[in-house]
């Protein structure tokens, strides 16, 4: 299983690398779960990561607009990203969000064929009106992406398994398995979960309050002694 961390500025991604995090993933909590950050941000981030370490960059909790979200894809990708997260927000069915991640896809190739790209759903989805997640491995899947993910909308306190049970994550991962594809849980995840994550049959955990000091996403920093900590029990699983 992999480490996943997501710092919002350079020095935070400074602590994320010094920690030993597998995936640098650039995001921008306020403009929500999955939120975009700026190219710039991307572009020194990926100048000041080891070049065998993956840059990851959310593209948002996007809406049903699949040319504004393609060409987001586009800015990601030749800003440096590795990997090019949607969070699919605003696509209500799996038609929408196919839609969305087909067009994402083709954008990204325009550019880098060995880009990662991954379909992101949320746990929460019924809070916020999105595609189901359990519909997320098939999105992936049909459209071309490489990976599927699950996340959190609504970041309260409430973490993954407040609304999904083991067995719904389980059947999550093992479907995307079956599409011979990889598989990512995030959502307000905490180390003591790591564990059960791994169990669960996933390769990508994706953290960022877990990672801070005093565990808040928020107002917390990313400081390399808790993600080295997080490291050190992902290796050990």
């Amino acid at each position: 299983m992999l480490l996943l961390i997501s710092p919002i500025n350079t020095q935070e991604a400074r602590e994320a690398i010094a920690g030993g995090a597998d995936i640098i993933d650039v995001k921008n909590p306020k403009e929500g779960s999955l939120g975009a950050n700026f190219p710039w941000v991307i572009k020194n981030i990926r100048e000041i990561t080891p070049k065998d370490m993956q840059v990851s960059a959310t593209l948002g909790d996007v809406p049903y607009k699949p040319g504004t979200v393609s060409l987001a894809a586009a800015g990601a990708v030749v800003s440096g990203a590795d990997y090019i997260k949607v969070g699919l927000y605003g696509t209500k069915n799996y038609s929408e969000a196919l839609e969305v991640m087909e067009n994402v896809v083709k954008a990204v190739h325009e550019f880098n064929d060995d880009a990662t790209i991954v379909a992101s759903g949320y746990a929460d989805a019924h809070r916020v009106g999105a595609v189901d997640p359990l519909e997320i491995p098939r999105v992936a899947a049909d459209s071309g992406a490489d990976l599927a993910m699950v996340d959190t909308a609504v970041k309260d306190g409430k973490t993954l398994f407040d609304f999904m049970d083991e067995e719904k994550i389980s059947q999550f991962t093992t479907e995307i398995h079956d599409y011979g594809l990889k598989s990512a849980l995030a959502g307000s995840v905490t180390k003591e979960q790591l564990p059960l994550l791994a169990e669960l049959g996933c390769d990508v955990a994706g953290i960022r309050g877990a990672a801070c000091i005093g565990g808040d996403r928020n107002s917390g920093h990313i400081h390399h002694e808790a993600v080295a900590s997080l490291k050190q029990m992902v290796q050990g699983l």
